[in-house]
């Protein structure tokens, strides 16, 4: 199996910043995306911030220009630095890769427990 370990949630006032992180361990072979996705009560998860093996990252528009994804290949981490946030961004936030373990032919999708982020005042 593949275990991501999140951490760095908690309660912030509007404005403030949070800095996730999230650590992949196991049998790893490679890794290609990774990321985070949230999911607020009462909605479906979407897609936050993603970043393949060769840097490229994409965001929710929600997000842009507000959240920085980062990504080191060496430890297998991958880290989401959160600035001026707001209330809507209130969220149980996952940790995702896309990965192949050794012995495996094929990659799969794997999850972190997820880390509550909550936004107020």
């Amino acid at each position: 199996q593949v275990q991501l370990v999140e951490s760095g949630g908690g309660l912030v006032q509007p404005g403030g910043s949070l800095r996730l992180s999230c650590a992949a361990s196991g049998s790893i072979f490679s890794i290609n995306a990774m990321g985070w996705y949230r999911q607020a009560r009462g909605k479906e998860r979407e897609l936050v911030a993603r970043i393949t093996s060769r840097d490229y990252r994409s965001y929710a528009n929600s997000v842009k220009g507000r959240f920085t994804i980062s990504r080191d290949n060496a430890k297998n981490t991958v880290d989401l630095q959160m600035n001026s946030l707001k209330p809507e961004d209130t969220a149980v936030y996952y940790c995702y890769c896309n990965a192949r373990r050794v012995g495996d032919n094929s990659p799969n999708d794997y999850w972190g427990q997820g880390t509550q982020v909550t936004v107020s005042s």
